[in-house]
């Protein structure tokens, strides 16, 4: 009988990195319960304090009399263009969602840029162009800045962080602790572009139609849904780990379940096309230009118009609401007539694409 040679577990490649990793993994980045998991045991117990604790994307200070919302966040996305964008509007249009997801009015932002020596100084000219432009169409200052270099083959071109500040109106009090069952679940448009289309370019694929980016300011929508009622619950970007990230914690933090209407969910065509040639679901795919908001069952008809009759808005969809049952879960009615659990990601389906 042939000798057999043992295999150690430890060494097996997955695409579901091991929980008890002793080292960073790629999924630690990627919005899922790897990333709640690195939060939760490393960054929470070190800068504990009540402020972190809310886990937003944006935390909202009491400072001089006035409520400002304070954001940041890094952009490490390849490839550096992209159908429909590039990272230096991704890195002022996340920054500046981040910010309108506590209810703000986003006004200052700073950027902080880590070249890679070799880099052609006419990429970081477009990058920083493409700031200024989407700066001025989120109504935004770029007020103040910093510069690093890395020696070559140790960075990946362009590395972007911005942190930006905003006001928060009276009245506006929203966050994923204020969920209520009875609230109307309601997307802001198609979903899954994003993703894919950094996917399209960085593999070499093509769908037969190109997908372009949804990459936008949502400041001015919430804005407006904020016009209409200041009573919003829940506001969302669902960036990484996509829209089932967003609804997991949103359904964790508040105790609530999530119902969704599969039928309802607008996934465009070609999105749905790529995904499924990839193995991928759309739900767990970023987006860069959309928002999920949970509004009182008796403002959602008059939020859901204004959203509609808003550029960042016109596909706004009314996809679910939330309830009692199943707290802390989301659920899915499928077009079948059956029902499916959308968990937590453990990662990310498509890492580096924000």
């Amino acid at each position: 009988m042939a000798e057999q040679t043992l295999v150690d577990p430890a060494n097996w490649s997955c695409p579901a990195p091991i929980r008890d990793q002793p080292v960073v993994v790629m999924g630690h980045g990627g919005g899922g319960a790897l990333s709640a998991e690195l939060i939760e045991q490393i960054f929470a117990p070190a800068y504990g304090n009540a402020l972190l604790a809310g886990m937003t994307d944006s935390a909202v200070l009491q400072l001089g009399g006035a409520r400002l919302a304070l954001s940041t966040d890094s952009y490490v996305v390849r490839p550096l263009f992209f159908p429909g964008g590039c990272l230096g509007d991704l890195a002022v249009n996340g920054t500046v969602n981040d910010l309108a997801m506590s209810g703000a009015r986003p006004a200052y932002l700073s950027a902080a840029f880590v070249l890679e020596e070799g880099v052609q100084l006419s990429v970081v000219e477009r990058i920083a162009q493409a700031m200024g432009e989407a700066a001025e169409t989120a109504g935004v200052t770029i007020a103040t800045g910093d510069t690093k270099v890395v020696e070559a083959g140790h960075g990946d071109g362009v590395y972007v962080t911005t942190a930006g500040v905003g006001l928060v109106p009276e009245r506006v009090d929203i966050r994923p602790q204020r969920a209520r069952p009875g609230d109307a679940v309601i997307v802001s448009g198609p979903i899954g572009l994003h993703g894919v289309a950094v996917l399209s370019v960085r593999e070499g694929l093509e769908f037969g139609v190109e997908i372009a980016s949804d990459t936008a300011s949502l400041a001015d929508l919430v804005a407006t849904m904020l016009d209409v009622t200041p009573d919003i619950h829940v506001l969302r970007d669902p960036t990484r780990g996509g829209l089932a990230a967003s609804l997991n914690e949103i359904a964790r933090a508040s105790g609530t379940g999530v119902r969704l209407n599969e039928r309802a969910i607008p996934v465009p065509d070609a999105v749905a096309s790529a995904c499924g040639f990839l193995g991928l679901d759309p739900l767990y795919v970023a987006n860069e230009g959309r928002l999920v908001a949970f509004v009182p069952p008796t403002e959602a008809d008059a939020v859901l118009d204004a959203m509609r009759a808003h550029p960042q808005g016109a596909g706004a969809t009314r996809i679910g609401e939330c309830v009692t049952e199943h707290p802390g879960m989301v659920v899915v009615a499928t077009g079948l007539g059956g029902t499916r659990v959308v968990d937590l990601p453990l990662g990310e389906q498509l890492p580096r694409i924000c």
